[in-house]
């Protein structure tokens, strides 16, 4: 099994797509849900993400028409976490949270799981649970120092 989790971090929302596999049309039709029932009114969705293969506009224009692909993919603005900087991402925070909460026993069949993680998202959005996150640029210079350029004055 396969889940696309989408999170809005400060709104405390959170989407759970259970999917069977984990590829490029169905990475897009979860773009698709996103973009038409989530945030159809959105002019730009600003999209966090790891940098697997699946999770580029391409994958849009491999599931659609051109014109919708292009359609979608001007919607959104796409940005990468750094290799091995998954923890960087709310949303992998969120599926840690998910996998602790919900997925920590065996469930038997993509329906128990459906239903299960459907209850989770239900649970977490009713009381708007939202992510605090306190990485702040001061850590990311100590964290991240090698992306940070030395100057001597």
């Amino acid at each position: 099994m396969n889940l696309f989790l989408m999170v809005e971090p400060l709104r405390g929302w959170r989407q759970v797509r259970v999917s069977e596999r984990r590829t490029r049309i169905d990475w897009a039709h979860c773009i698709k849900e996103l973009v038409d029932v989530h945030y159809p009114d959105a002019e730009r969705i600003v999209l966090v993400m790891d940098q697997l293969n699946t999770h580029t506009p391409a994958s849009l224009y491999e599931a659609f028409t051109p014109t919708e692909a292009k359609r979608l993919a001007d919607k959104l603005e796409i940005h990468a976490t750094p290799k091995h900087g998954s923890w960087l991402n709310m949303a992998e925070i969120e599926l840690s949270v998910l996998q602790r909460q919900c997925l920590d026993r065996r469930l038997g069949t993509r329906e128990t799981i459906g239903q299960e993680v459907a209850a989770w998202v239900q649970e977490r959005n009713t009381v708007v649970q939202r992510i605090d996150w306190r990485f702040t640029t001061h850590d990311a210079r100590i964290k991240l120092k090698r992306l940070y350029p030395a100057f001597q004055l």
